[in-house]
């Protein structure tokens, strides 16, 4: 399958398909099409998978996309960032924030993923319900903003603010730790919390987070009724 990425910060994915290739994202999530493609409407992998995918912040039913000639395919991402492709080996997974599955190609598999660790789940801005993804095959993932990779040795931390962390490969331990000093926590600006992730496996920070940005506008939302 050959794919590009085009759009810059406001992206959306080209995926070639062969005759008989398909493709499968969220209801709906095919923004246009060349060629002829069908569509198929289904909840993949049952009842469970499917409400654990309506907790995950997909949708319950999928989308499939099926070339029946050469064809091309566009997903466009829903918020001004980054799309990141990875292909999956085998029984290869890798965890993901929720809300981040663009589309994958047909044998990629979607599965909650639960944080083990309380305090993880409490503070660290992921929440507890994130994503599992397992290959094999190839998975696109919208990143709000831009997305920064790094690849940790075994046993190498990495600290980052609460919320920053968009896809680690499962070999990865995500835990949080507080700021230290009483200064650096009232005064600081950082929050009381971090984030680490130690290694070893692949880690995807974004530069934005929504809820930041919800934050920055309100004022000037606010504003706009008061003045109305």
């Amino acid at each position: 399958m050959q794919y590009t990425i085009v759009g810059d910060s406001l992206p959306a994915v080209l995926v070639k398909l062969e005759p008989g290739e398909s493709i499968l994202s969220e209801l709906g999530g095919r923004t246009w099409a060349r060629g002829q493609i069908t569509t198929e409407t289904k909840a993949e992998g049952g009842i469970g998978k499917s409400l654990g995918r309506a907790l995950m912040g997909e949708s319950v039913f999928m989308s499939i996309y099926t070339a029946q000639s050469p064809a091309e395919i566009g997903f466009v991402s829903s918020f001004p960032g980054s799309i990141v492709a990875r292909q999956l080996g085998p029984e290869e997974s890798i965890i993901c924030q929720k809300g981040s599955f663009l589309c994958a190609t047909r044998d990629v598999k979607l599965a909650m993923h639960m944080n083990k660790k309380m305090g993880a789940g409490l503070v660290g801005g992921e929440g507890f319900i994130m994503q599992r993804i397992t290959g094999p095959g190839m998975v696109f993932l919208e990143i709000d903003g831009y997305a920064q990779e790094y690849d940790l040795a075994p046993g190498e931390p990495i600290v980052v603010d609460t919320g920053v962390l968009a896809i680690m490969d499962s070999t990865c331990q995500m835990n949080v730790q507080m700021v230290k000093g009483l200064k650096n926590k009232m005064l600081g600006g950082e929050g009381l919390f971090d984030t680490v992730i130690t290694g070893p496996g692949k880690v995807y920070l974004q530069s934005m987070r929504l809820p930041n940005i919800a934050k920055l506008l309100t004022p000037h939302i606010s504003r706009k009724k008061l003045a109305k």
